[in-house]
């Protein structure tokens, strides 16, 4: 079987260099536990320009074939550096990005990197229970996990992955900080004062948990704030309930995604 990576990184102009010293992470929250997420993913990045970061999510066990790149994609672990008993290390070289991606408003962030070789699931390390039949479920209290910035002041990645709640902003009220930036595709959500995504979460799934402990994935990470992650500003995130025409065409499943 072959396995897709659910990234949001659509543009390595957005996605952050993986330099311990000022890569950018999640502001405030807490550890996560051990396999609390097993469909997270931590996905490095080699271009001519550098070495880049970003998160994203395990999500189905089909493949067709896209353009070129080189990831190195660490799975089944919340260790940056992919240790782990139940660590898996992975490799790809294949990816699409949304047709209709704008990199000046980010409209569209979303794409698939295609995994070289099967991964052996377990109860660390899973697909995504992506999205259920019907309508989004409101994205009123979520989520947001990811390796990245936990202070403006205090760049670099983190060492363990690291969750923080959030709650569900109006895209009108969003507008008021974002401007026309803001689309249908998108969601706005924020948490706490010095609670939210930062820096080096680009990518990194929104989870709600519905259906007695159901983990979805209603979006993914694909912005801040200029003025800070501990500003109050809501952070921008892709709303994947737009896409999942797309993604069944580009992974050929229909139905639900966790089957």
């Amino acid at each position: 079987m072959k396995f897709f990576v659910l990234l949001l990184c659509a543009n390595l102009v957005w996605s952050f260099p993986n330099k311990k010293s000022t890569s950018p992470r999640i502001i405030g929250g807490s550890i996560a536990r051990s396999g609390q997420f097993p469909f997270a993913a931590a996905i490095f990045t080699t271009t001519l320009d550098g070495n880049y970061f970003c998160g994203g999510t395990l999500l189905t066990d089909q493949w067709r074939n896209f353009r070129a790149e080189l990831f190195e994609i660490h799975l089944g672990t919340n260790t940056l550096d992919g240790s782990g008993p139940y660590a898996v290390k992975v490799s790809a070289d294949e990816y699409i990005l949304h047709p209709e991606y704008d990199p000046l408003t980010l409209d569209n962030d979303i794409g698939l990197i295609w995994l070289r070789l099967p991964v052996e699931f377990s109860d660390y390390l899973k697909p995504v229970d992506f999205l259920p039949f019907g309508e989004l479920p409101p994205v009123s209290s979520a989520m947001a996990i990811g390796w990245g910035q936990i202070a403006d002041d205090d760049p670099g990645l983190v060492t363990d992955l690291r969750y923080v709640y959030v709650t569900s902003v109006s895209n009108p009220e969003c507008k008021i900080v974002y401007g026309d930036q803001i689309t249908d595709n998108m969601v706005c959500a924020a948490g706490n004062y010095n609670e939210r995504t930062c820096f080096g979460d680009t990518g990194g799934p929104l989870v709600q948990i519905i259906n007695r402990g159901q983990a979805v994935v209603p979006a993914i990470s694909s912005f801040i704030s200029t003025n800070g992650c501990e500003s109050p500003d809501p952070s921008g995130y892709t709303r994947v309930f737009t896409y999942v025409d797309w993604i069944r065409n580009i992974t050929g499943r229909t139905g639900q995604f966790n089957n």
